[in-house]
């Protein structure tokens, strides 16, 4: 995700949260998982009428006893399509329960096709195993606070009704658990005279007729329960209403042909910077061997949010439809940065590409990214823009979110005006009256730049953010995405990068227990700005008026900062091919590593693809191991993070993949970037 200074200030917000543990009310709670409210989660039982169903009551408390505001949820017609599926299973609770029990750990997700696999998700329609994964959270300092979660190990349909069945589940000394006596009450038959119990009865016995039908057996549950997963429309349909308006401004409402026209944004230059190359004694400044020439400005953007000018804290108003509402002339200036490098000129116009930061950046990043073969090799023109939402300047909102989660649309909904800002910024690159027609970006002779084709690339929460808007934009139809991944939910406990962010959320919400709920919840909401949301039409099931698009990621084993297992969940959903051999001996924990993502098997290759990168095992100071197999951040060796998207030969690759195919770097062996410290 990348690392930014938030220690300190997130740190310190920790002192303005008194902990205290809130209690929860116990109404309209689902008496199947009575541990804690809204368990288990993912769950029918909070949906009614095609919409989720939360009220106050049910919602989770900070210390201060502020409940989540549920209003927000409730317009969503499902639940995440990747959020992790929790509950708490008194008893299946330590690593030797899991292993006696026999569930279906992260090292080897093909277990969960076995017969007599305990732990089952299931297509309520189709009767067809989810490829998943199941572990305890291992953040939890006791048994008693430790929830199971279910991971989707391919992200779960849209719309689509699944069944979570858990079965034959054992204790660490082998004894097999008992059902609460409410799901008993359901699985045997048992009638009382509860009219809520009684009332539900009907849908339970479907779920039971459809498990028998899929070959589980009634009387070896120990629980089961439902959930509708959220539709397209849910997922992304605020995010493209906001883009068709945003570019039908401009004049261009057919946005699936990839011809520009009508007028490009209005657009302002505030600075240029010419730079001269380096002396023989090495840079001094206002000489740089890399990059002739730097423009800054700002791009004027539709703005969407409920704030003028779109600042940090502003959120979508919304319309009786759920869908956002735009005051009549509220505008944002979204900046940019473009680096003209020094092989270009205009003889030789430079490629353009987007650029996308890191977790909590700005576009000064784009600024070091220019340094690299990418751009002065490769002759790319990078232009970047501050990814609001989760850019420097949202640090102050989001000590704020943490505190009260029901702030934390103010995140989601300002990523999306984030994406609108990037597809603005793209099309005055791509608009031959755009930043072609403006002295800045000429030489004597004309344009530096060529606006035939545009092109994105983002690194760390670029390459995950950029996964969002890859699936939308009408602009480019090819993305390099460098160590990304999706699914926050996922991500966030495998990442060092959540240290200090934990640091604020915990003692805000001190309830163990309801930590990795807390974070399945809000993806729910996370799902409108980030991938996970999006990844059933990024590549090749492109949404109404978008192109289709083609993906190239890079992975860099045992990363510190974005999780390899969520890189493989995208890479799966988005149906990338595996670049073969992708790992040495020894540097996959998974039985069968990459299980689920099919391989490249001719060449040339034009579709969308995985590569994995890998510095090697840890040998002394050099190399990082594979990572933890828990839901927990990797912490030992190098963080390959930052270092194999600076690759020579993957920038190369990066660079032929822009242009149409992929090329194998690394002939026939694994991707080593530099440092590998293997044999």
């Amino acid at each position: 995700m990348g690392r930014g200074a938030l220690g300190l200030a997130l740190c310190a917000a920790v002192l303005a949260v008194m902990p205290a543990v809130a209690s929860a009310s116990a109404h309209g709670c689902d008496p199947i998982d009575p541990s804690r409210c809204l368990y288990p989660w993912p769950n029918d039982y909070f949906r009614s009428h095609g919409h989720l169903a939360l009220t106050a009551d049910m919602m989770p408390r900070n210390a201060s006893g502020v409940g989540i505001d549920p209003s927000d949820y409730n317009w969503s017609d499902g639940f995440s399509p990747g959020a992790p599926i929790i509950t708490k299973v008194p008893g299946l609770d330590t690593p030797a329960a899991m292993a006696k029990t026999g569930v279906v750990p992260v090292t080897d997700v093909a277990r969960s096709y076995d017969a007599n696999q305990p732990v089952v998700v299931i297509n309520a329609r189709t009767g067809r195993r989810q490829l998943i994964w199941a572990e305890l959270d291992s953040n939890a300092s006791t048994a008693a606070n430790t929830a199971l979660l279910i991971h989707p190990a391919k992200n779960l349909r849209e719309g689509e009704r699944y069944i979570v069945a858990l079965r034959k589940l054992r204790d660490a000394n082998g004894g097999l658990l008992q059902p609460s006596p409410a799901f008993r009450d359901y699985r045997d038959r048992i009638w009382t005279h509860d009219k809520a119990i009684e009332a539900r009865r009907r849908h339970m016995e479907d779920i039971f007729w459809r498990l028998k039908r899929a070959g589980i057996k009634r009387k070896s549950l120990y629980v089961a329960w439902d959930f509708t997963v959220a539709s397209a429309h849910t997922l992304s349909s605020r995010m493209r209403n906001i883009r068709d308006d945003a570019f039908a401004q401009l004049g261009d409402t057919n946005l699936r042909d990839l011809k520009v026209s009508g007028a490009p944004p209005k657009f302002t230059i505030s600075k240029v910077t010419l730079f001269s190359p380096c002396g023989s004694d090495g840079c001094k400044d206002g000489e740089n061997d890399a990059i002739q020439r730097r423009v800054e400005g700002t791009v004027q953007v539709p703005c969407y949010l409920d704030q003028t000018g779109c600042p940090a804290g502003s959120r979508f108003k919304l319309d009786s439809r759920g869908q956002p509402v735009r005051t009549p002339g509220n505008t944002t200036d979204a900046n940019f940065i473009c680096n003209i490098p020094r092989s270009v000129s205009s003889s030789a116009p430079g490629r353009i590409s987007l650029y996308g930061h890191g977790l909590f950046g700005s576009a000064s990043e784009v600024n070091s990214i220019s340094q690299l073969a990418i751009a002065s090799e490769h002759s790319t023109v990078l232009c970047a823009t501050d990814w609001i939402g989760m850019s420097g300047g949202d640090i102050p909102n989001t000590i704020g979110i943490l505190g009260d989660l029901s702030r934390f649309p103010t995140l989601a909904d300002r990523l999306q005006q984030g994406m609108i800002n990037f597809l603005y910024l793209g099309r005055a690159m791509l608009n031959p009256k755009g930043f072609a027609s403006s002295l800045a970006f000429w030489d004597p002779h004309g344009p530096l730049i060529d606006t035939s084709h545009l092109y994105f690339a983002g690194g760390s929460q670029g390459g995950i953010a950029g996964g969002a808007l890859t699936a939308i934009a009408p602009d480019f139809t090819r993305s390099v995405l460098i160590v990304p991944a999706m699914n926050y939910s996922l991500l966030l406990t495998r990442s060092v990068d959540f240290d200090p962010f934990a640091s604020v959320l915990y003692p805000a919400y001190p309830d163990e227990l309801i930590h990795p709920l807390l974070i399945s919840l809000i993806q729910t909401l996370w799902d409108r700005g980030e991938p996970d949301g999006y990844a059933w039409h990024m590549t090749d099931d492109p949404y109404p008026n978008t192109p289709a698009h083609t993906v190239l990621l890079h992975m860099a084993v045992g990363d510190h900062q974005v999780s390899n297992v969520g890189t493989e969940v995208e890479a799966r959903t988005i149906g990338a091919r595996l670049r073969l051999p992708a790992v040495d001996p020894g540097r996959s924990y998974e039985v069968q590593p990459f299980y689920g993502i099919p391989p490249i098997t001719r060449y040339p290759y034009h579709g969308s693809a995985l590569v994995v990168w890998d510095i090697g095992p840890l040998r002394g100071n050099l190399g990082t191991p594979v990572p933890p197999i828990t839901n927990t951040a990797p912490r030992l060796g190098v963080d390959p993070h930052g270092l194999t998207g600076r690759e020579v030969s993957a920038q190369l690759q990066f660079s032929e993949f822009i242009n149409g195919s992929f090329v194998n770097v690394c002939g026939s062996k694994p991707c080593h970037a530099a440092g590998w410290a293997g044999p």
